[in-house]
This record gives structure tokens, C-alpha cells and sequence, in this order.
């Protein structure tokens, strides 16, 4: 039995690691807050956010980093994208050395724009390092429905460590070596989640949604690229498999804001109906610095930053984007 420490006791944490228990290891669930974890411990249960599933025994939440560390064999973080620097500065002095990090967030350090792997190798030179992505939503993960999510690393060797752990006859977990290109198409494929979930609440239809979810997989393409990612990377789970999940149903949370903007909530109102963190919303800030930076044309991921934080509204974003002059499609 493997003992892993899962640093982050949100939705996707908490289903992770109802995933590894299910394959016989035994997991640490950290979370920052002391009473949500007492909740956890008494209940059984993390009602906080994944009510509904019953915590085995060798699953133990805790709320001390150096107990939830002490011993494990593997390192994976589960923290929202913004707090995932900060995290990670008090979890890694804690390892040893020669260990690996292994994360399972999506999106880009907001602070600098820069991708999860960079924040890892700028504190800890050295280490293996591997991304958890794919089209996964918490809940199903958490119900042992049938899912497959890619595990891109720095080795063939450490994605074989921690792809062992996660796969299972309901979980296909597929090695890759794209480490930039799958923390790409799992950032920014939730800003273009905002804009379908927009374009459905606005009444456009499956036309536009279709519409969307191909141009938008041209932004992805593109901005990945521009970051050292490969094309190919973008046409697999963690590319046009996620950004498919995301943008066509109602659990993703992204999709979700996007269709109360459309409503003609505020932003601050949409999040408070949603309850749990959008990583979109974060992300859209990211990527529009990105996409400066590199000159890399992305106008639906344009139009949700407009709309997220300069004050246009959905349907002022939607003229803008269909007033577009016409150009090549593989342009």
C-alpha cells in the first residue's frame, strides 16, 4: 500500500483521492482550514465541497503540511491555480530531495503568468515533475464513472509512477511528454468555456457553440504552441477532449459564469451563486498578458477578458467577435 499526500481537500482533491483509494493506496487529504477538516473527520464525508461520498479509512484529512508529507511516496497538488505558488513555497522545503511533484491543478500562476512547471523548477531546481489533465469532471471521478485523463512528465519514468497510481479499469490515465502543451489546453480551455457558456445563455444555439469550441481550439493551439507546446498534444485528452467537456456541460463551473453573465448577473454575483472557485476567471487574465507577450491572436479569449474586466457586455463581445473581417481558416 502507497501512502499520498494530496495537497488541496476541494471537489477535484477530494475525488483524486477517492480514485487512489479505490486502487488500494492509502491517502492524506490536506486542506488550509483546521474546520473543514474536523468536519471531514467527524462526517466522514467532505460536505464542504464533495457532499454525497463516503470517505474510506485509508483516507485521513488532515490540516497539518508536515503530517500529510511525513512518509507519503508521492506528491500530488490539487490547489486553485492562485494559491498554488504560494503552496508550493511551504510543501516543497518539506520533501526530500530526490522527490518528484505531481500536480492535478489547471491554469497559469496569475501573479506572473507563468506556467505551474516554472513555479516548481524556479523554488526547487531538479525535481520530476507531472501534470494530471483531461476531461474529468470531480463528481464523476468521485462515482467511479468511466474517465480517461493524460499524465504528461519530465521522465517516461516518473509519468509511469504516477499514472500507476491513478489507473484503473474506470480511470484510463495515458502517458504523454508534452509537459507544457497539457498545462496549456487544461489552462485556457476554461476561458473558452466562459465564452460557449455566454454564447448558450445569449440563446445563439449549436451552431455557435460548435463554432466556438473549433475556433477556440485554434486559440489553444496557438498560444500552446507559442509556449514551446506541440500541435498534436492539443488534438488528445488534454486538449480537444477537455475543452469538448468543459464547454458542453453544465458541471463545469466555467460554463456555469458564462451563462449568468449572459443572464445579466455581475461577476461578483455570478461567483457567489456558484460557490467554488472559476478558474477561468483567473486564467482570462493570464492568458490575455500571454497572448500579448507572444503576439498570439486570440480573439474569443479577448472578448471574455473584456467582458470579465473591462466592462463590456456579453452581447457588445459577441458583435465584436462576429464584426471580424474574414480570413483563411488555418490562418
Amino acid at each position: 500500500m502507497t501512502t499520498v499526500a494530496m495537497i488541496g481537500a476541494g471537489s477535484w482533491g477530494t475525488a483524486l483521492a477517492l480514485q487512489l483509494c479505490r486502487n488500494g493506496h492509502r491517502v492524506r487529504l490536506w486542506g488550509h482550514e483546521p474546520a473543514q477538516m474536523e468536519r471531514m473527520l467527524e462526517s466522514r464525508e467532505n460536505r464542504d465541497f464533495l457532499p454525497g461520498f463516503a470517505l474510506p479509512e485509508t483516507l485521513e484529512p488532515v490540516s497539518d503540511l508536515n503530517a500529510a508529507v511525513a512518509g507519503a511516496s508521492a506528491i500530488i497538488i490539487a490547489v486553485p491555480s492562485q494559491f498554488f505558488a504560494r503552496v508550493a513555497s511551504h510543501l516543497l522545503p518539506l520533501l526530500p530531495a530526490e522527490m518528484g511533484v505531481g500536480w492535478a491543478t489547471k491554469g497559469f500562476d496569475p501573479e506572473r503568468g507563468r506556467l505551474l512547471h516554472e513555479v516548481i523548477r524556479e523554488q526547487a531546481p531538479g525535481r520530476e515533475l507531472g501534470v494530471l489533465s483531461g476531461p474529468s469532471f470531480a463528481g464523476e471521478v468521485a462515482k467511479g464513472l468511466p474517465t480517461a485523463v493524460t499524465l504528461a512528465a519530465t521522465s517516461d519514468a516518473y509519468a509511469r509512477k504516477l499514472a500507476g497510481l491513478f489507473h484503473g479499469e474506470r480511470f484510463r490515465t495515458y502517458r504523454h511528454d508534452d509537459l507544457i502543451g497539457v498545462q496549456v489546453g487544461g489552462a485556457a480551455k476554461n476561458v473558452l468555456a466562459i465564452a460557449t457558456g455566454i454564447a448558450d445563455g445569449l440563446g445563439f444555439g449549436a451552431n455557435t457553440r460548435s463554432a466556438l469550441i473549433t475556433r477556440g481550439l485554434a486559440e489553444l493551439i496557438r498560444l500552446g504552441r507559442a509556449l514551446g507546446g506541440r500541435r498534436e498534444t492539443f488534438m488528445g485528452l488534454a486538449g480537444l477532449g477537455d475543452l469538448v467537456l468543459t464547454c458542453t456541460d453544465n458541471q463545469s463551473r466555467n460554463r456555469r459564469l458564462g451563462l449568468a453573465l449572459a443572464a445579466g448577473q455581475s461577476l461578483d454575483q455570478a461567483m457567489a451563486g456558484i460557490g467554488q472557485e472559476v478558474e477561468g476567471v483567473i486564467t482570462a487574465t493570464a492568458v490575455h498578458k500571454l497572448a500579448a507577450i507572444h503576439q498570439v491572436d486570440m480573439p474569443i479569449c479577448e472578448q471574455v477578458h473584456a467582458v470579465l474586466y473591462q466592462g463590456r457586455t456579453p452581447q457588445e463581445a459577441t458583435t465584436r467577435l462576429l464584426e471580424r473581417s474574414g480570413k483563411h481558416e488555418l490562418d
